[in-house]
């Protein structure tokens, strides 16, 4: 269901597999985590395009949104906390909305703090949530720039945070440059690279 992006059949199985009494952790890897890896190797391969990423990580949104109580009560053990945002000056979401559904999907918890974000807000979301890694996202070359910042902003704190860039215009020479600890291409790939940060 995740993989055809079909919300209301993705809410149906979730509920369906809830209502069986499966355990909470076998339906998230095996229902909507497994599915969205698919459409994951299908989006890298070049089979499934932003929009089908984007129908994909809506339907497993829903189901994760009706996981969400039972994850709490079952209290498993989260696979570490970041902090989404896009740099200042960029107000381009989407790609981040997939990344943080996909990082929820991976046993991450996700605070996004939105677009236009400066770099003191990356910081002091970073030591509020007490988070392992700080994810930033570019998508205009002009703004780019402004990842430096967040970096800068983050050693200056003193704060042991990993940071982590994407955007469809960051490479690794990039990355390396300007002192980040990981870099994304796509939100797979994210996943992938968070879970290799903490």
């Amino acid at each position: 269901g995740v993989i055809k992006g079909d919300i209301d059949g993705v809410k149906e199985m979730v509920r369906q597999a809830i209502d069986e009494g499966q355990e909470v952790q076998k339906i998230l890897n095996e229902g909507l985590i497994s599915g969205m890896s698919v459409v994951g190797q299908k989006f890298e391969s070049g089979e499934f395009f932003l929009p089908e990423m984007v129908i994909a990580s809506r339907a497993m949104k829903e189901g994760l949104e009706l996981l969400s109580p039972l994850l709490k009560q079952a209290d498993i053990k989260s696979t570490g906390i970041v902090i989404l945002g896009t740099v200042k000056g960029d107000i381009h979401d989407i790609g981040k909305g997939i990344v943080g559904t996909m990082l929820e999907g991976g046993g991450f918890m996700v605070t996004d703090i939105g677009v236009d974000v400066d770099p003191d807000k990356f910081v002091e979301a970073a030591k509020e949530k007490n988070a392992d890694i700080i994810g930033v996202s570019a998508l205009l070359t002009t703004t780019m720039v402004g990842m430096k910042n967040v970096i800068d902003s983050v050693r200056e704190a003193g704060l042991k945070t990993k940071v982590m860039i994407g955007g469809a215009s960051i490479t690794k020479e990039y990355a390396d440059d300007i002192g980040a600890d990981g870099y994304a291409p796509d939100a797979p790939a994210a996943v992938r690279e968070a879970k290799g940060l903490v």
